[in-house]
């Protein structure tokens, strides 16, 4: 396969790259922001990718953030491949804090309570929903009695006050990720095209200059630009 690495990684060497890259999180933005620049589409597309990628990650649809960016993207008519790089926004350094920001908001907005210390008690959360999901599988497989306890307190505390509370800072995180970024990558395009154009006229014109100074060129050829004299008729 072409895409496939040449070196295999451990199973352990890969959940590590994935928590922390090898280059750092400060390398991993810089070479996103640059694929994302350098993305061949116009930038309000671009930037409309870029949106839905950035409200994905104020979402608790963890695990399937790629799939519902894909989705956003395509009902707004973003780049697909800018609303996935955008997702990379949600990483294990950013995720407490928008995870503690989406559930006090939405407690704010329900009007309930919030968990106390949600920041220390929400990955037990998560760790036991996933663990009843697994067991009642297991339990419908082999006609076990089965238990939703987890499930139920996960969605009540956690889920539903994530999602609605994630709605709002996700809009306005989305919006300004948008704002920023149309001009941004709108300069950059426009930086790149007169660099390329210059690089191409450079190519050219040493060229001509290579065929007026060719031995095999025929005499009386005149420079590059300059047309040749035609004498007065006698």
């Amino acid at each position: 396969m072409v895409f496939r690495r040449r070196d295999r990684r451990p199973p352990l060497r890969a959940v590590a790259e994935f928590l922390w890259p090898r280059g750092g999180w400060g390398r991993a933005f810089l070479y996103v922001k640059h694929r994302v620049r350098r993305l061949p589409d116009n930038p309000e597309r671009i930037a409309r990718g870029i949106w839905a990628g950035l409200f994905t990650t104020f979402t608790p649809f963890y695990g399937v953030h790629f799939f519902v960016a894909a989705l956003i993207a395509r009902v707004m008519n973003g780049n697909l491949l800018a609303a996935l790089s955008a997702t990379f926004f949600g990483n294990p350094l950013t995720y407490v804090p928008i995870g503690v920001i989406s559930l006090q908001t939405g407690h704010w907005l329900l009007g309930s309570q919030p968990v106390a210390e949600v920041d220390a008690t929400l990955t037990d959360k998560f760790l036991a929903a996933g663990w009843d999901l697994w067991y009642n599988v297991y339990a419908y497989a082999t006609g076990t009695p089965t238990d939703w306890t987890g499930l139920v307190i996960f969605y009540d505390e956690v889920f539903y006050p994530y999602m609605i509370g994630g709605l709002l800072p996700g809009v306005i995180v989305a919006t300004v990720g948008y704002i920023l970024s149309v001009p941004v990558i709108r300069t950059y395009q426009l930086r790149r095209r007169r660099k390329i154009k210059a690089k191409f006229d450079a190519i050219k014109k040493r060229a001509e200059l290579e065929a007026v100074n060719s031995p095999h060129a025929p005499s009386g050829t005149p420079p590059p630009g300059r047309s040749p004299k035609v004498g007065r008729p006698e």
